[in-house]
């Protein structure tokens, strides 16, 4: 075939043709299967696929047109002429040969799996996306939950149009991309059942502090949109590698979430999915057996070894998981290297206290361990981010990638829902700021032009203190120390800083 290809035949070398996301699946479908790893079947429309619908419907110059002059700090000009781009994108049409072969395709894996017309996941996958040095998952659309071969070619076309949305553009300008540089390939993936069971995300390292000896597994009911967005606090899970690797079932943390929604298949409606509100008393239980969460922290470990194996460095990984509530049985979804703490040597270590207490306004889930000070804005809604300015303390219920145009400029961030896998929480740690995710009513607290200060320096909690409180900022550049004879032994009073501290330089604990 021409345009498209099944994961089966990619490699991680084929990211030109599909981009990161759809040759990763490719990478692990011939590479872990084999290794008892369960990743759903599917096949990538190419980006070649993508040039040549642009080019069939005489787009390129249009959209170039739009793009001359373009300043992405100017919300309102980045929103209008995005707009204009998606709407000539929209409005084209998929070649016949490349809309046949997409369609047969779709028919054969409808019938892999015993159905009519199979329900798939619909991806974009950009060819800079899932780089080890730069995150450009979420800049794109997906779409879950597709059936029938109109709402195929529909979402194909909607994916082709995302890559104009004003946070891929914006995101392609910060990180030094050409707009006609990146293209897009749409990843087609036959959906797992989780909306009947739970499924999450799944870090090789401790998202705060880098530590890279643990696996972080968080889990939701239902389909895993809800955690990406930031909807609501999942149930986090620490499982201990090196123990683990010798057998043991080292599960050396847990913390209930809140779990307020689940994301399930709209059966009898008009969308695709929606939530429906969790009973209270099934938020009072995990949504993932540890039994599962050991499963997946071994899965874990055996795709950071394949890919720092095949890349030849370390390379700590972000994974996303489904369980089918059909068949009880576990699968991966996604997985690309972690952009963050991989980045980090740790040769520096920078260290925030507070000089002062203050009243505390809310407390959430700490992102990061800085502390900052500002203005609030309170934003309700995306409509209302051209009232953002440079320098102010973002406040808002969630965000998604529509936001990021803002959150580049924002000294903090504080959301009202979220976890430390939430869009908000990973941004924030991409951009080096501080955030607050989960405080459960913050923009309720505080009003736009009040001063606050984020401090995430406390632990496990970030707290918001009302004021402008004196802090201190200490850097200590490890690397340059040079190692004195005596062993030095530490003593860890508060265990929530084991992971940050264990980057210290030291002989192990003491007390």
């Amino acid at each position: 075939m021409k345009w498209i290809r099944w994961f089966d035949e990619l490699t991680i070398a084929d990211v030109p043709q599909v981009g990161g996301k759809n040759a990763s699946l490719g990478e692990m479908r011939r590479e872990l299967t084999p290794k008892g790893i369960r990743i759903p079947n599917g096949f990538a429309v190419t980006a070649p696929a993508y040039r040549a619908f642009l080019h069939y419907n005489e787009l390129e110059g249009q959209i170039a047109e739009l793009l001359k002059g373009l300043n992405t700090h100017d919300v309102n000009d980045l929103l209008h002429r995005t707009e204009q781009i998606r709407s000539l994108i929209l409005t084209g049409d998929i070649p016949t040969d490349m809309r046949e072969e997409i369609l047969t395709s779709y028919r054969k894996l409808s019938q892999e799996y015993g159905m009519s017309f199979a329900d798939v996941a619909v991806r974009s996958s950009a060819t800079a996306e899932d780089l080890p040095t730069a995150s450009f998952a979420g800049q794109q659309e997906s779409f879950l939950n597709v059936r029938g071969e109109a709402m195929l070619l529909e979402s194909v076309k909607k994916c082709f149009a995302s890559l104009f949305t004003p946070r891929a553009t914006s995101y392609r300008v910060d990180m030094g991309f050409g707009h006609f540089d990146v293209a897009l390939s749409v990843g087609i993936q036959k959906m797992v059942r989780s909306d009947l069971a739970s499924s999450g995300v799944i870090f090789t390292l401790d998202t705060e502090s880098g530590f890279r000896d643990v696996v972080f597994v968080t889990s939701v009911y239902g389909l895993g949109e809800n955690i990406v967005q930031g909807r609501v606090v999942p149930d986090e899970f620490y499982v201990f590698k090196p123990t683990l690797k010798l057998g043991y079932r080292p599960l050396i943390g847990k913390r209930l979430g809140s779990k307020e929604l689940r994301m399930v298949y709209d059966e009898s409606g008009s969308k695709l999915v929606k939530n429906l509100v969790v009973p209270p008393d099934e938020r009072t239980h995990f949504s993932v057996s540890d039994d599962d969460v050991l499963t997946l922290a071994r899965w874990a470990m055996l795709i950071e070894d394949h890919y720092t194996a095949k890349r030849g460095a370390d390379t700590p990984m972000d994974i996303e998981w489904a369980k089918d509530g059909r068949t009880g049985e576990l699968f991966i979804v996604q997985a690309r290297p972690e952009t963050v703490h991989s980045q980090n040597k740790m040769t520096t270590i920078e260290s925030y206290e507070l000089l002062e207490q203050g009243k505390v306004l809310a407390e959430g889930l700490a992102v990061g361990d800085k502390i900052a000070t500002g203005k609030v804005r309170v934003i309700p809604n995306v409509s209302h981010i051209r009232d953002f300015r440079p320098g102010e303390i973002l406040v808002t219920d969630i965000t998604d990638p529509d936001w990021e145009p803002i959150m580049k400029n924002a000294a903090a961030i504080i959301t009202n829902r979220g976890g430390r896998t939430s869009h908000a929480a990973i941004v924030s740690r991409e951009l080096g700021i501080p955030a607050i995710v989960g405080t459960g009513h913050i923009t309720r607290v505080v009003k736009t032009g009040q001063t606050v200060t984020v401090s995430c320096c406390e632990g496990e909690a970030g707290r918001v203190y009302d004021g402008e409180l004196k802090y201190r900022v200490d850097k200590m550049d490890v690397s340059a120390m040079a190692r004195p004879r005596t062993k030095i032994m530490m003593n860890v009073g508060n265990p929530e800083m084991a992971f940050k501290q264990a980057a210290i330089p030291n002989d192990g604990v003491g007390l």
